[in-house]
């Protein structure tokens, strides 16, 4: 296709963090995360009228005028059937589009709750004593959002020099101390081997130990023999990064009580 000089998106992956706030601001699907950064696409998705702009919270796009393949609305329909998003390529700005998933080694999400926040410098200021607060309510423990592997960036800044807790999902609900006795100080994922794909935690928890100076990996999952596809692909990841990093395995009862299975 010829190329003619117009308006289109310019992503700085340096300012990039992976958030994803801008990839369902972007109706016609042309920027996608694609290995922890905002890409756009192909040229032909985007139409340079930068409704993403406003969602970028590091200012990483802008809008340039430079030689690039013309727009291609009906390439864009056929594109947003493939990413299972209906209703055309120009929706209201405001109009919600479907979320897809997210992973390692190239997968793509659009969800807009997967925005990269850390909430551990918030949780210092309050100064609130960690067991509860002034209502006499139990503290929420949680320095980081998103938490499900599928959605984490492996660059998010809540994983360096962190104590990583890889926790199955059901594990915050039968035990419940969960908060104060292991989520406290600690990065961390959740998922389920049951219903996820195990080769991909495997691989994105590789990235997260590569990437970062992790000190510790806990993995807290539940009794049940599923479960233990978490403990696996987690020890996996850890011979995979190449790193020596003290590794627990921690088993819950469907009773909710807990016991530290090993140490390596």
């Amino acid at each position: 296709m010829a190329k003619v000089t117009r308006k289109i998106v310019k992503i700085d992956e340096d300012l990039c963090d992976g958030c994803g706030l801008c990839v369902p601001s972007c109706a016609e699907g042309a920027i996608q995360i694609v290995d922890g950064k905002a890409r756009l696409v192909s040229e032909i998705y985007c139409d340079g009228l930068g409704a993403c702009l406003g969602d970028c919270p590091q200012g990483a796009i802008t809008i340039e005028e430079r030689p690039a393949e013309g727009f291609d609305a009906a390439a864009v329909e056929g594109h947003l059937q493939e990413l299972g998003r209906e209703g055309g390529a120009h929706r209201h700005e405001h109009e919600e589009t479907p979320a897809a998933s997210h992973g390692a080694g190239g997968h793509t999400f659009s969800c807009p709750g997967a925005r990269t926040m850390d909430l551990r410098r918030k949780a210092e200021e309050e100064c609130v004593e960690p067991e509860a607060t002034l209502e006499g309510k139990l503290k929420s423990e949680l320095g980081q959002w998103p938490v499900k592997l599928y959605l984490v960036s492996p660059n998010a800044p809540y994983f360096q020099n962190a104590e990583l807790l890889v926790a199955a999902d059901c594990a915050p609900i039968a035990y419940a101390a969960f908060h104060s006795d292991f989520l406290r100080g600690k990065a961390i994922v959740i998922g389920c081997p049951k219903f996820d794909d195990v080769e991909l935690y495997r691989d994105k928890l590789t990235a997260i130990l590569r990437e970062n100076d992790v000190r510790k990996v806990t993995v807290l999952h539940m009794e049940v023999p599923c479960c233990f596809g978490l403990v696996q692909a987690a020890k996996e990841a850890l011979e995979a990064s190449g790193k020596d990093i003290p590794f627990e395995d921690v088993t819950v009862t469907i009773r909710g009580e807990a016991a530290v299975a090993a140490h390596v």
